[in-house]
């Protein structure tokens, strides 16, 4: 019988090498699948569900039957921050996107099933920008991080267009090649068109941050500590002029 990888804490860290000590390049959270690619003694170099690739801890997984793992798991029902009970007693909260067993009791919070997210979440430009700010307000800034205990500037665009839908890479420059050239550049900006930036001489992509209008982003930014949202107007702003200096395009999904 074919055995399926399941993270079975609330996060599990995807490492650049297989030691605990390693990088953290990214995250895959509680009920995601994982594809096995190579094992070297308790790790597993495996990709995640958005195609990632990362070295995960086996203390982080369990493996299970694909029957078993199709029974469990049947509803998906996708937390939207919520603490649950489960089946064996434990209780534990589960962050932004995790995915819970059928077994689990909401104690609070709310999870859907993904047939009740696109009611909830629509593809709107208004309603996405809503969710980067209702669901990653007050979020500290984590290298790796996709969740709002703790996330990188990619890792809030991924999870905020998850919530509609909308499928994107891990990485910054990689969510780059998405979407249309906004024409006009900060001047011509709408919600939820991303922008883009780079502090490197070769002008390879850094940063990436979410219009809420024609004047204002919201991100998560190494230089504000985590969650900010900035007045691209605000030339008194040294970290915004900077900010600006770095801007090289806009796109539009």
């Amino acid at each position: 019988m074919n055995e399926v990888l399941i993270v079975r804490s609330a996060i599990a860290p995807m490492c650049a090498e297989p030691r605990a000590g390693s990088e953290q390049v990214s995250q895959t959270l509680a009920g995601h699948r994982l594809t096995p690619l190579e094992e070297r003694e308790q790790w597993v170099c495996a990709r995640s569900m958005d195609g990632y690739q990362g070295w995960v801890h086996r203390g982080y997984l369990g493996a299970v039957g694909e029957r078993e793992a199709e029974k469990r798991f049947a509803t998906g029902r996708v937390s939207l921050g919520c603490v649950v009970t489960e089946l064996d007693g434990r209780r534990r909260a589960l962050p932004l996107g995790a995915v819970l067993a059928d077994d689990a009791y909401v104690e609070t919070g709310v999870a859907f099933a993904p047939v009740e997210m696109a009611g909830r979440f629509p593809r709107t430009p208004l309603g996405i920008a809503h969710a980067a700010l209702q669901f990653f307000e007050g979020t500290p800034y984590q290298w790796g991080g996709l969740t709002p205990w703790g996330a990188d500037c990619s890792g809030m665009v991924q999870a905020t267009l998850g919530l509609h839908g909308i499928r994107m890479p891990r990485d910054a420059r990689l969510q780059a090649e998405h979407g249309e050239l906004v024409d006009g550049g900060l001047a011509a900006l709408r919600a939820a068109d991303l922008l883009y930036f780079s502090d490197r001489p070769d002008g390879r992509i850094t940063h990436v941050a979410m219009a809420l209008d024609e004047r204002r982003i919201v991100h998560l930014a190494i230089g504000r500590g985590g969650y900010a949202v900035e007045r691209l107007d605000d030339v008194d702003d040294p970290y915004v002029r900077g900010l600006v200096e770095r801007f090289r395009f806009a796109k539009r999904l």
